[in-house]
């Protein structure tokens, strides 16, 4: 049956990505490799030499402590609501970070602000 000009260049490209597969695997497998090594050069060459484990295990905890009341969740809309969780998170992550990190509560956390959690970020559940 006769192919068009068309439908030919189509299979000819077709023909050459499936040839050069393995090629860009190669290249793929090299760009890892590199990335690896000067990721593993620029540890090595910094003085410290620390890691963020090695760096979290000489956090000295604060005494002081924050609460967050979320018991006013029913008063907002639900795009505050929202706003109020990216916040959370936030503080949540930097605070996770911190030299001296705060205690952090959250408190009446319930309404449209635990459903929204549950939703957008499962993972609330397992913060310490």
């Amino acid at each position: 049956e006769p192919v068009s000009k068309r439908q030919r260049k189509k299979l000819l490209k077709q023909k050459q990505w499936e040839e050069q597969k393995d090629l860009r695997r190669q290249k793929r497998r090299e760009k890892r490799q590199k990335r690896k090594l000067e990721r593993q050069s620029k540890l090595d060459s910094t003085s410290e030499g620390k890691d963020r484990k090695r760096m979290r295990r000489e956090v000295v905890p604060s005494t002081l402590r924050l609460i967050v009341d979320c018991s006013f969740d029913d008063l907002m809309v639900l795009k505050d609501v929202k706003k109020l969780h990216k916040q959370i998170q936030r503080c949540y992550a930097e605070n996770r970070k911190a030299c001296h990190p705060v205690q952090f509560y959250l408190t009446s956390h319930g309404g449209q602000l635990k459903s929204n959690m549950n939703e957008n970020d499962k993972g609330w559940v397992n913060w310490k």
